[in-house]
């Protein structure tokens, strides 16, 4: 079976997820745990991975992330996620994360990640992913961005390569 590749605007990944930030995954503080955070994080990234590719994608990596804010029980939390770029198999997806109180309405940003997925075919290899169109300045700016941002993280698999080749 044949897999459409052709190219597809960051629009078709876009996705927003929200949850209530919930008891059972607070910490002793009455905040949401960072794990959650992650958590959720990865899964709405997913979901835009999985709306460009239209493939089962799997997680790679999860650039540097920062906790900005607490999350509070009750709290309603937003995700935000679209491919920002396509590298033949992998995307790299960015993650918004927002904190809305329900009660006053007021909304914070507090975190931001990005994530690299691939892509799976029907045999469970990795396999190409169709390029993405950034329409708009923002998307471009990400595009542009995430070019540097993969060329940072091959140097650091490189670097990490050398160092256990090192250690025997």
């Amino acid at each position: 079976m044949s897999h459409d590749l052709a190219p597809r605007p960051v629009s078709d990944s876009q996705s927003e997820y929200s949850e209530v930030a919930l008891p059972n995954d607070a910490n002793p503080l009455g905040n949401l745990l960072g794990g959650r955070v992650m958590h959720l994080v990865d899964l709405a990234a997913a979901i835009a991975a999985t709306r460009h590719s239209r493939r089962p994608v799997v997680t790679v990596s999860v650039d540097y992330m920062t906790f900005l804010h607490p999350v509070h029980i009750g709290d309603l939390i937003l995700l935000k996620s679209s491919v920002n770029r396509v590298f033949r198999t992998s995307m790299e997806v960015g993650v918004r994360v927002c904190v809305e109180n329900m009660r006053t309405g007021v909304r914070r940003h507090t975190s931001s990640a990005y994530l690299t997925f691939v892509a799976l075919d029907e045999k469970g290899e990795t396999t190409a992913v169709p390029p993405v169109i950034p329409e708009t300045e923002e998307e471009k700016q990400r595009y542009d961005d995430a070019a540097l941002r993969r060329s940072y993280r091959l140097q650091l698999k490189e670097r990490a390569r050398e160092r256990s080749s090192t250690r025997g």
